[in-house]
């Protein structure tokens, strides 16, 4: 086992949890799957010439848009099931609150980005963290961003039935400070972010099954040896006057 020395959560577990959430990760996509919703090849030559981009490279980049998409709920299995690592009463329940401690009493709402939830969102998040002060009244709710404005634990100010409101017991923290609450480490999540690269690279080195298989090039050469009508037969080959174009 290579060595991390991140000291708040051991090299076999780092390694497990990068590995796991690798492991889920989207690496594979064929024809079928980047037509699923109807490729617009209209767009694509538009990408081409206004950026002056070879076709392939549009629809390389097309293809890693997609992927991306379908990997953002890895990168939150990651945040969240680090803190089943924690130890001391840290637990990621498959209901309630996303993180909880109830040894602390301390229950976490994890979000991405400061601005990923509306307002709807938002106040069914604070009233959710409200019931729970009521249940229990030595209970500490926090809505914890993993990329926030700055870093802050202050506490949370929201609209709610027209009506401002704030309760010093349910906070907005960012993911440092959330770090710095669970593993007695301000410099925790830094640490993380420091040693992430390397621990990416090994997972990824020693899993060869984690390689991206991209057959799309291959299966549009079927279609036509020129790439960007191979686009628009995907999209138009039925429409009235395409017939000889695509000839």
């Amino acid at each position: 086992m290579k060595e991390y020395n991140l000291g708040f959560i051991s090299d076999e577990d780092i390694y497990a949890h990068v590995k796991n959430t690798v492991e889920s990760y989207r690496h594979e996509i064929t024809l079928g799957q980047f037509n699923s919703n109807i490729i617009d090849p209209v767009k694509l030559t538009f990408d081409a010439k206004v950026y002056g981009k070879a076709i392939e490279q549009v629809i390389d980049d097309e293809c890693f848009r997609q992927i991306d998409k379908s990997n953002s709920n890895c990168i939150g299995y990651f945040h969240q099931n680090f803190f089943r690592y924690a130890g001391h009463g840290w637990k990621v329940p498959d209901e309630g609150f996303d993180v909880e401690n109830d040894d602390r009493h301390i229950y976490v709402e994890l979000k991405n980005k400061h601005n990923t939830m509306n307002s709807a969102s938002s106040q069914k998040t604070y009233m959710k963290m409200q019931a729970k002060l009521l249940d229990d009244d030595q209970a500490t709710c926090y809505l914890v961003e993993v990329i926030a404005k700055k870093s802050q634990d202050i506490p949370w100010k929201i609209t709610l039935d027209k009506k401002p409101r704030c309760h010093n017991k349910i906070r907005r923290m960012s993911m440092d400070k959330f770090y710095g609450l669970v593993f007695g480490d301000k410099s925790a999540f830094c640490k993380l972010c420091q040693a992430l690269p390397r621990i990416i690279e090994d997972v990824v080195s020693d899993n060869e099954e984690f390689s991206l298989r991209n057959t799309v090039y291959e299966e549009l050469a079927k279609e036509h040896k020129n790439m960007l009508i191979s686009l628009y037969l995907l999209a138009f080959s039925n429409y009235d006057g395409f017939n000889e174009f695509l000839k």
